[in-house]
């Protein structure tokens, strides 16, 4: 990693900029705040993250009084440790982010000490998982919410008639797994059959 020709800009300057960020000064892109830490470490995560960066959109809660906005890595364990969380529960690719996540709250006074783990997200065959794709269904309209019945979301799985028993004996029988692989869909229409054949009323015409 090359060092950013402003890296030793004094720290005075650097906060004069940034309260200028973040009054709306300058366009999107012009600056970024970045973390001094190292620009040699063998982990591209931590030389020198960027912690803010210049958004001048409107926010649904504070409107436009902030033009910047925190990256991820520099916002999650900071939300984690005000909102006392102990176990933040992250899929595997956020391991390569860890040890950004315990220097961030090594080197802050923050009121508590989370911590992260990693996990294989559930994935079912031929069902996309990923919210930022369902919600880009949802956005772009080609579903009627997400609780269509075609989307893989919890009131969608409602609304086709899968029971709350059913889905808790699915999430039981995959377990928690380290290891990425794929769930066939037969396994979670098993559980709904077998709670269904126990509960269902009938009735003999």
């Amino acid at each position: 990693g090359r060092e950013s020709p402003w890296r030793d800009r004094p720290v005075e300057e650097s906060l004069e900029l940034f309260e200028r960020m973040k009054n709306g000064e300058f366009e999107d892109g012009k600056y970024v705040l970045r973390a001094k830490i190292d620009m040699a470490s063998p982990d591209r995560f931590m030389r020198d993250p960027v912690m803010y960066r210049i958004r001048n959109a409107s926010h649904h809660r504070t409107g436009d009084t902030w033009h910047i906005y925190p990256m991820y890595d520099w916002a999650h364990g900071i939300s984690d440790a005000i909102e006392g969380i102990t176990h933040s529960i992250c899929t595997l690719e956020f391991e390569d982010h860890r040890p950004l996540y315990d220097w961030f709250l090594e080197n802050l006074p923050v009121p508590a000490r989370p911590r992260q783990y990693e996990f294989a997200r559930l994935n079912l065959n031929y069902t996309i998982t990923s919210k930022r794709k369902l919600k880009q269904l949802v956005d772009e309209k080609h579903v009627d919410g997400w609780d269509d019945p075609r989307m893989s979301t919890l009131c969608a799985f409602r609304r086709r008639g899968y029971t709350p028993a059913a889905i808790r004996e699915f999430c039981e029988r995959i377990g928690v797994t380290r290891s990425d692989g794929v769930v066939d869909m037969g396994v979670l229409e098993f559980c709904i059959r077998d709670d269904l054949d126990a509960n269902a009323p009938r009735a003999m015409c």
